[in-house]
């Protein structure tokens, strides 16, 4: 057996923050070391956050990623461990969007993305360009004071995977999953066992299950352990990101994250069993054929064993039943999370919402509800952050906090009846049931 213990995350993190993300990322690194992994990766472009809009654009948004990056390789923070780590890269007169694959203390690889999102509400190709030479791997010359904080001039950079010893690792990039003709058919080919997918996706009604069924396809014929990780939290823009991290074992889900959580830092482990994957693509006739006349795609050798050995103490993460939330807990939570980090990040201390009488007002101040109910429960169960955000924002004093949603509501949430000479005897509803709640009007 080859043992290999895996990390991946939900983080929140906010556009242009450099200093809360990239604690974030330390914190996220630490508890994947802690628990012995060897494997860490990170959510898309999660260095500078995924809605910096046109900061993408300005030269210093890439200048100050790389002092963060550089940071973290100083420390010991990649010993003994693959960090993926995702920020914009300039090489020569072209943005990329890319995951940073390091380890001891170096750069091992640069992967930019070779397909960007951009529909919906996606404009990655406003900022940044698609990695078009598929068939090598490039020198990239290293910022000067990069090279000299590292010891290091250049490194690989482009479509490829990192060779280790005793297995292979690539990335595989976000909406790259979602093409027809997605990288890891050929990686897979190629020997690659892990695929780590840096995601920045939004939360959209019953996006998930799109999501887990494109894991679990992508290693149910092809073997293989995929994992994901995601943004968890309003990153300063109108977009809920939805976390839900997880790692996938031959189309089979062994580890998943939260959806909907007001954490900062999430850590979704799993220990796999690498022969596993070899044991299924020898038993694909198809599969062998395929790969002995395969397309010969770039690598970089790493000369370091990752697995561990057979160990009867090791016990391997079992498949488990896909956590789904219904429809209505995903209208209520998302946008409950949503005003949370909104909330909490901005300054304010509450909100103030005018009441119709129609569906919008109540819809708002049942969501505000809602976003009180998960900030009380978050603290009952431990969360200091969330503790002393809400004691900043509802002003509590004397060591006192939320014990008590609607309680806690009252100190936040007011609301201003607009009547007029045209309303119907049914308009006054809301402003009743939040009296009722306990709400100030």
């Amino acid at each position: 057996m080859r043992l290999l213990k895996v990390a991946t995350c939900n983080l929140n993190q906010w556009a242009m923050d450099f200093d809360c993300n990239l604690k974030h990322i330390k914190d996220s690194i630490t508890r994947a070391k802690e628990v012995g992994a060897v494997i860490r990766l990170g959510p898309e472009l999660e260095i500078t956050g995924y809605g910096c809009e046109d900061h993408f654009l300005e030269l210093d948004t890439v200048n100050h990623a790389w002092e963060c990056l550089k940071e973290i390789l100083l420390g010991d923070w990649t010993d003994g461990i693959l960090c993926s780590i995702g920020m914009p890269i300039i090489r020569g007169s072209e943005r990329y969007n890319c995951q940073v694959l390091c380890f001891n203390r170096k750069i091992v690889m640069i992967r930019p993305k070779m397909w960007l999102a951009n529909d919906g509400n996606y404009r990655e190709l406003r900022w940044f360009t698609t990695w078009k030479q598929k068939d090598q791997l490039v020198e990239f010359q290293l910022p000067p004071e990069i090279s000299e904080a590292l010891s290091q001039t250049s490194v690989p950079f482009g479509y490829g995977y990192i060779q280790f010893l005793d297995t292979a690792v690539a990335a595989e990039i976000c909406e790259e999953l979602f093409t027809p003709n997605p990288p890891h058919t050929e990686l897979a080919l190629n020997g690659v066992e892990v695929f780590l997918n840096a995601s920045g996706s939004h939360h959209q009604l019953r996006k998930l299950d799109l999501r887990l069924r494109a894991f679990i396809g992508a290693t149910h014929t092809r073997g293989g352990v995929y994992m994901y990780s995601n943004h968890q939290g309003c990153d300063g823009a109108r977009l809920y990101y939805d976390g839900c991290s997880c790692v996938v074992v031959n189309g089979e889900v062994v580890a998943q994250g939260s959806q909907f959580s007001l954490k900062d830092v999430e850590v979704v482990v799993a220990q796999v069993d690498l022969d596993a994957v070899a044991s299924l693509r020898g038993s694909i006739s198809s599969f062998q054929e395929q790969a002995s006349c395969k397309t010969k795609v770039s690598s970089v050798a790493v000369p370091y064993n990752i697995c561990k050995p057979f160990n009867l103490k090791m016990l391997l993460s079992s498949p488990q039943k896909i956590m789904y939330h219904s429809a209505e807990e995903e209208i209520a939570f998302g946008p409950g999370c949503w005003l949370w980090d909104y909330l909490r990040r901005s300054g304010a201390s509450g909100f103030l919402l005018p009441l119709s009488g129609g569906a919008d007002s109540s819809s708002v101040a049942a969501i505000v509800g809602c976003m009180c109910q998960l900030v009380v429960k978050e603290i009952a169960n431990g969360d200091e952050q969330v503790k002393a955000d809400a004691i900043r924002i509802g002003n509590y004093t004397d060591g006192k906090f939320p014990t008590d949603s609607k309680e806690f509501a009252k100190r936040i949430f007011y609301t201003v009846y607009m009547g007029s000479e045209n309303r119907s005897g049914h308009s006054i509803h809301p402003l009743l049931f939040f009296l009722q709640a306990g709400c100030e009007s």
